[in-house]
């Protein structure tokens, strides 16, 4: 929901008010360019006017997609400005809802995380891993930072690694471990005042850099572009002139599968496919200075979400989930023999 790393270009205030606008022109989508809205009026540092479009969509009489997260956010916002007693209550309120969807414990655990809480996002992050995550034998990606989260915290609690601990490290990917990322000793060796301690982390940061230039060296994974239905439908509302590229989500799913296909029996490895989201494209287009509806962006954009790290490797095992997220195994979806 929040803008992924915008451009320093982007004026906060006057993209917020765009997007209210858009917001009274289509009410059916008012959640999602509200909440929207209300996180670029928090980068602009208008946290009371966030905190007013937070209070506006809670106060609306037909239902919310995700009340749990307009709570959570509007938790992590008052917290920001000085309200902490009633975000506490806030929070309590949503760790007692126990939501199914990951985005709502991830906002309230970092909250407390943020403010010292470290025993309170402690038990935050396990009542979510352990309410979403048992008996699920791989962890969706949305369900990685609330692992990750509490990996951190744990370290920063100096308690032992236990099983979810383990699952955590499974599934993070960068060459260096969780361990070394979260190690509380690095961040007060780089508060020190002491030389030699300075010394020993900069060499440490400096060989970690070295490996980190060593991967970036390496091809990248050739990614195709895949936009979830609810993401396609809202770029495709905002920029009409994009229809040309996905005439149908269905034939968009088909298209990916059968790009990947063909350049796998060409011999191209390391192939992969990054998931889009339609405030991250535009962030993008904005640190280009370009503007979203230019179909040349779209495969730049893949490109850099590949860079960051977000290209998924395919294909999956044919028992595993498929990567179009219709939750049905790989092998019985687009895996099949005449998916493509």
């Amino acid at each position: 929901m929040r803008p992924d790393t915008p451009a320093e270009t982007v004026d906060h205030t006057a993209e917020a008010a765009r997007l209210e606008r858009t917001a009274g022109l289509y009410p059916e989508d008012a959640e999602a360019l509200l909440l929207r809205a209300a996180a670029h009026l928090e980068l602009s540092g208008d946290r009371p006017a966030a905190t007013a479009l937070y209070d506006r969509l809670l106060s609306t009489s037909d239902g919310l997609d995700n009340p749990h997260l307009v709570r959570a956010l509007k938790a992590s916002n008052l917290w920001e400005y000085g309200h902490e007693a009633e975000a506490r209550a806030i929070i309590d309120g949503v760790r007692a809802a126990a939501p199914k969807d990951a985005a709502p414990w991830v906002i309230v655990a970092e909250a407390l995380e943020s403010h010292d809480e470290l025993e309170a996002a402690h038990d935050t992050f396990t009542e979510a891993v352990r309410h979403l995550l048992t008996g699920v034998p791989q962890p969706p990606q949305p369900t990685h930072p609330l692992l990750f989260g509490r990996h951190r915290v744990r370290r920063m609690l100096g308690v032992s690694h236990d099983e979810w601990d383990a699952l955590a490290d499974s599934v993070h990917s960068l060459p260096v471990s969780l361990d070394e990322l979260h190690d509380p000793k690095r961040v007060w060796s780089l508060g020190s005042e002491n030389p030699a301690e300075l010394e020993a982390e900069i060499l440490r940061l400096r060989a970690e850099l070295g490996a980190y230039r060593e991967a970036l060296s390496r091809p990248f994974p050739v990614a195709i572009l895949h936009w979830p239905a609810s993401e396609l439908t809202e770029l495709l509302e905002a920029y009409p002139t994009l229809t040309s590229e996905y005439p149908s989500h269905e034939e968009h799913l088909a298209s990916i599968e059968q790009s990947l296909r063909e350049l796998s029996a060409s011999g191209t490895p390391n192939l992969g496919i990054v998931t889009g989201t339609v405030p991250s494209y535009e962030a993008f287009a904005a640190s280009e200075l370009s503007s979203p509806s230019d179909p040349t962006l779209l495969p730049q954009y893949a490109t850099t979400l590949a860079a960051r790290g977000r290209a998924v490797a395919w294909p999956p095992q044919q028992a595993s989930a498929c990567w179009c997220g219709s939750g049905r195994p790989y092998g019985h979806c687009h895996g099949g023999p005449t998916a493509a």
